[in-house]
C-alpha cells in the first residue's frame, strides 16, 4: 500500500483542516497510509475531534514549521526540523513514497529540490498546474489541462523547455489516461518563429519529440479554450497567466452571487441558468483535483493549494498515489530516453 508523507502545517486553514482531509481518507473505500508529519499535539487534537481510522494514519513529530510569509531560503536554513524538511527525509530514507504540502510554495519547491535528485537530463524541476477549461480532455472527458511550469522557474533555455513537455505528457498520461495528449508552446503568436529565442528553438526541437503530439504555439486566449492538453512555458509567465484564470473565475462567481441577491428579472433569469452555472461552478472547483506535480525530481512531490480545505487535501493525497501507482516516475524516465538515448 502507498505510504504518503502529509506536510500538516503552514496552510493557509490550519492544521485541523489538513488533518481532516487525511482522516476522512481513511475511513474510505480507498484508504492508504499517510504519515501526518508536524506539532504532534495539534494533529492529536484534530484527530481526537473528527472520524478516522489510526491503522491508516501515522503522526511524525516536528518541532517547526515555515509559514507562508517567511523567506523560503531563510526558512529552510534555519528550521532544520521543519515539518516540510522531515516529510522530505521520509520520503528520502524510503518511509514513504510522496510528499504532499499545502504550505510555503517557495519552501517546498527549494526544499524537496535540496533533499531529492534530479532526473537525468532535467536541468530545472518545473511546477505544474492543472486548470479548467471549455473543452474537455482525454478519453474520461476531465475539464483540466495542464501547464508548467507556473512558478519553480524566472528563465528558461530551449531544453528545459523540452524536458517540460516530455514531463507534462507523462504526467497527463498518468492523471487523465490522456495517453497521446496534445502538447503546445505559450507564445505570443502561433507561427514557429515567434516567441522568445528559447521558444523558437524549443518549438524546432519538440516537432522531432518520438511519439508526442506537438501542435506548435498557442496564444493566450487559447488557454481557457482547451486548445492544448499541455501548455509549456517559464515559470514567471506560468504564475502570471495561472493567477489571472484564478482571479478571473473568482471574480465570475463572486458576479453570479451579487446578481442572485438581487430581486425581480435578473434572479428568474438566474434561476433559469442554475443547471448552466452550477456546472460551471463545478468546473471551475479547483479543490477537486487538490494539488499539481513538481516535476524533474526522482521523488513524487504533490504541492496542494495554501487555501486547500479538507476534500482538496484528499484528493492531493489521491493524485500523489495515483502517480505512485502508475509509475510516473519511470514514464518521465522513459520519455526522456526516447530525446536523450
Amino acid at each position: 500500500m502507498v505510504t504518503v508523507a502529509l506536510d500538516v502545517m503552514g496552510s493557509d486553514h490550519g492544521v485541523p483542516e489538513v488533518v481532516n482531509g487525511a482522516a476522512s481518507l481513511s475511513t474510505s473505500n480507498r484508504p492508504m497510509n499517510v504519515v501526518l508529519v508536524g506539532d504532534e499535539k495539534q494533529i492529536s487534537s484534530a484527530l481526537s475531534r473528527c472520524k478516522h481510522d489510526r491503522n491508516y494514519l501515522d503522526i511524525c513529530h516536528a518541532s517547526e514549521s515555515i509559514e507562508m510569509h517567511e523567506s523560503p531560503k531563510t526558512a529552510l536554513d534555519m528550521k532544520r526540523d521543519c515539518s516540510l524538511l522531515a516529510a522530505a527525509r521520509l520520503v528520502k530514507k524510503g518511509e514513504a513514497h510522496a510528499l504532499v504540502s499545502a504550505g510555503n510554495t517557495g519552501a517546498v519547491i527549494l526544499g524537496t529540490a535540496r533533499t531529492f535528485q534530479r532526473l537525468p537530463y532535467i536541468r530545472r524541476a518545473a511546477l505544474a498546474a492543472v486548470y479548467p477549461t471549455e473543452k474537455l480532455h482525454g478519453p474520461r472527458g476531465d475539464p483540466f489541462a495542464l501547464m508548467l511550469d507556473v512558478g519553480a522557474t524566472l528563465h528558461v533555455e530551449a531544453e528545459d523547455l523540452v524536458n517540460f513537455a516530455i514531463m507534462g505528457a507523462s504526467y497527463a498520461g498518468i492523471i487523465s489516461n490522456n495517453f497521446n495528449p496534445k502538447v503546445a508552446l505559450l507564445s505570443n503568436g502561433t507561427e514557429p518563429n515567434k516567441g522568445a529565442p528559447e521558444v523558437v528553438t524549443a518549438h524546432h526541437a519538440l516537432k522531432d519529440v518520438p511519439g508526442m503530439e506537438f501542435i506548435g504555439n498557442v496564444e493566450g486566449l487559447d488557454i481557457p479554450k482547451g486548445t492544448a492538453d499541455v501548455i509549456v512555458c517559464e515559470g514567471f509567465l506560468g504564475n502570471v497567466s495561472l493567477k489571472m484564470l484564478e482571479g478571473v473565475f473568482e471574480v465570475a462567481g463572486d458576479l453570479f452571487n451579487n446578481a442572485y441577491r438581487q430581486k425581480g428579472d435578473l434572479r428568474v433569469g438566474l434561476n433559469m441558468l442554475a443547471p448552466w452555472l452550477g456546472k460551471l461552478r463545478q468546473i471551475t472547483d479547483w479543490q477537486q483535483y487538490g494539488g499539481a506535480p513538481i516535476l524533474g525530481l526522482d521523488k513524487v512531490v504533490i504541492k496542494a493549494h495554501g487555501r486547500s480545505k479538507s476534500k482538496a487535501i484528499e484528493n492531493a493525497l489521491k493524485v500523489a498515489a495515483k502517480s505512485i501507482n502508475k509509475k510516473l516516475i519511470d514514464k518521465i524516465l522513459g520519455g526522456i530516453k526516447e530525446v536523450y538515448p
